[in-house]
């Protein structure tokens, strides 16, 4: 039965993984519950075939542990999976269901990540947390501040500077607890901003190392932040038929409703990463605001923003800019500025 299998669906998990065998017609034949070290074992000791499997958490180490093996590997997008699931969910339903989506002709997969790429992506994972905890914090500071009748002008900046100064006021109302734990915010948020300053030179430490992201970071509105985090994301840009699949995948392109011949186009899909997404966009709001000279792209969204609006610009620039890396990264071209 092993010569017949030529493709492997996996339902992982942390410690129990489901298994589904097909033949070469894509057939289910037969199933396993493996744990963690069996599954590894299966993979070192297995003719070579091909594994199926979602990409979701753990997937990439997953994916060049069985790629190190000899064997191919078929990362599939999660949604792509859940209309093959039949009947009642559970681990064997959605393993058989990986196997017979990759078996589908048109199916499109997902480039595992390298180790270098998740070491990118953790940097930016860990930045946004310290970004959300300090705009957190801040709000906290600034909340209780104003229920002693203190308001402080806006701006984080503002906030670290003129604090040390309002605790020092001692004709604020302020009591003597009141000034103890504004004090104790106060060093946490010195200390997180100082660990968000140091996460960010790390990113744009390796950005300026990296060739392709020091490429993309020509482009206006692009900066280390999205230049890094999209080259860490994008495992191979050839996998992309075009720019415009591309920014498909980003979730920049209008959702379709079209039907009897008749195309009706909506607001944009939103699919795939959204942190990438706000990146491009923010960066292109940068770049219509504040980018002088005589870029042909901003020029358009600028005249863009005359006769729509603000967003409906940056939104369309950011659309723009992702079919434009998608060229650089496929082709290794350089930004030529027109």
């Amino acid at each position: 039965m092993t010569n017949d299998i030529t493709t492997i669906g996996v339902d992982i998990a942390k410690h129990t993984f489901h298994l589904v065998f097909a033949n070469q017609q894509g057939k289910p034949i037969q199933r396993k519950q493996l744990n963690r070290s069996k599954f590894k074992e299966l993979i070192q000791t297995l003719e070579i075939t091909t594994f199926a499997l979602e990409a979701c958490g753990t997937s990439h180490y997953w994916a060049r542990t069985i790629q190190q093996a000899g064997h191919k590997v078929k990362l599939i997008n999660p949604a792509f999976v859940k209309p093959f699931v039949m009947s009642n969910k559970n681990d064997f339903n959605d393993a058989t269901a990986i196997v017979v989506a990759a078996n589908q002709p048109t199916m499109r997969y997902v480039s595992p990540k390298s180790t270098e790429q998740q070491d990118v992506l953790m940097l930016h994972r860990i930045r946004e947390r310290l970004v959300h905890q300090k705009t957190a914090l801040i709000n906290q500071i600034r909340g209780l501040l104003a229920e002693f009748g203190i308001v402080i002008k806006g701006g984080a900046k503002n906030l670290i500077n003129e604090l040390p100064f309002t605790l020092e006021d001692a004709e604020n109302g302020l009591s003597p607890l009141g000034r103890e734990q504004f004090y104790l915010l106060y060093q946490d948020l010195k200390q997180m901003d100082q660990r968000l300053n140091e996460q960010s030179l790390k990113i744009e430490t390796l950005a300026k190392q990296n060739p392709v992201a020091s490429k993309l970071q020509k482009l206006p509105g692009v900066g280390f932040l999205t230049a890094s985090a999209i080259t860490a994301s994008v495992g191979d840009p050839l996998e992309f038929k075009n720019g415009r699949q591309f920014s498909a995948w980003l979730g920049l392109v209008p959702r379709q409703n079209s039907t009897g011949g008749k195309n009706i186009l909506l607001g944009i899909s939103k699919r795939g990463d959204s942190y990438l997404r706000r990146l491009l966009v923010q960066g292109a709001l940068t770049a219509i605001a504040r980018t002088k000279g005589n870029d042909s792209q901003v020029t358009w969204a600028k005249k863009l923003r005359q006769a729509k609006c603000t967003q409906v610009a940056a939104v369309a620039l950011a659309n723009k800019t992702a079919r434009i890396m998608w060229s650089l990264m496929a082709h290794d071209k350089e930004y030529q500025v027109m």
